[in-house]
Formats: structure tokens, sequence, C-alpha cells
């Protein structure tokens, strides 16, 4: 079988602590406010309503991508972009690709932020990893300009 984050990957490491997950949704949250495209969140009225089963929920699709194999991933990256599709076309106005593309980016930045602050500092080439897996969801997604490595 192919997973599609290997199993002795860091991302496993990081994905599989819950202090490190809320790290991650904590510092992402406080951010995710300040995005200036931040209205289609609330389209639905379902964060609002329940801000914490939206932060389970959100931390059930992330964990189903880290632990599991391609062709599932590969399904949930699909029914992630069908929903935003969804959302966009429901509220007749396109999410912009620098918006996703800032969400991708504080995924990648509070794993590494947050497995550093409780456990210890990660290598270049595990920052590395946790970009390329997170890349690969944009790439699935079909987000347009991504960087080609942690440093770009």
């Amino acid at each position: 079988m192919e997973w599609f984050v290997e199993q002795d990957s860091i991302v496993r490491k990081i994905w599989g602590k819950g202090d490190t997950i809320l790290f991650i949704f904590g510092g992402a949250a406080a951010e995710f406010a300040l995005n200036k495209a931040v209205d289609w969140l609330y389209f639905t009225g379902k964060l609002p309503a329940d801000p914490l089963g939206r932060l389970f929920s959100t931390v059930t699709y992330s964990r189903l991508l880290v632990f599991s194999n391609k062709e599932d991933a590969y399904k949930t990256i699909d029914n992630i972009t069908r929903i935003h599709s969804n959302v966009e076309k429901n509220r007749e106005s396109k999410i912009p690709d620098w918006a996703y593309r800032d969400v991708l980016f504080m995924l990648i930045h509070y794993s590494i932020a947050s497995f550093e602050l409780l456990e210890r500092k990660l290598t270049d080439a595990e920052k590395e990893e946790v970009f390329v897996v997170f890349n690969l969801l944009g790439i699935r997604m079909g987000l347009k300009d991504l960087p080609h490595n942690y440093n770009e």
C-alpha cells in the first residue's frame, strides 16, 4: 500500500499529537481571522454556529490526509475541493488563489512552529518534508503559483 504520508514521516509525528494539533489550529485560527478573504468561511453559517464542531471536522480531514493511503487521501482532497467549489458557486464568488495559498502556508508554518515549540527544533530536511506534504495538497486542489520548495 502506498501512503500519502510515509509512516516514518515527521508529518505523522506532528499530526499524531493532540497538543501539537491544538497549537496548529490555535495559531492558524488567530491568523486566519486576519485574512482578507475570510468572509467565505462564514457564508454557510457553520463556523459561527459551531466553532468547536468545525475545528474537529477540520482536524478529522487533516488526519485523514496524513494517515491515509494515497488513494483515500486523494479522495479526501477532492472532497475538500468539491466543498469549496460549492461554496464558491453558492455565493457567486471565487475564493482567490492567494487566500487558498495563505491557508496552505499557515498549515505548513504552524505545523513546524507548534512542533518546535512543544518538542524540538526540526531539521531543514524535516521542514522540507512538511512543505512537500502540504504542497501536494495544494497541487491536488489545483492551486496556482505554489513555491517549489520550503525556502521559497
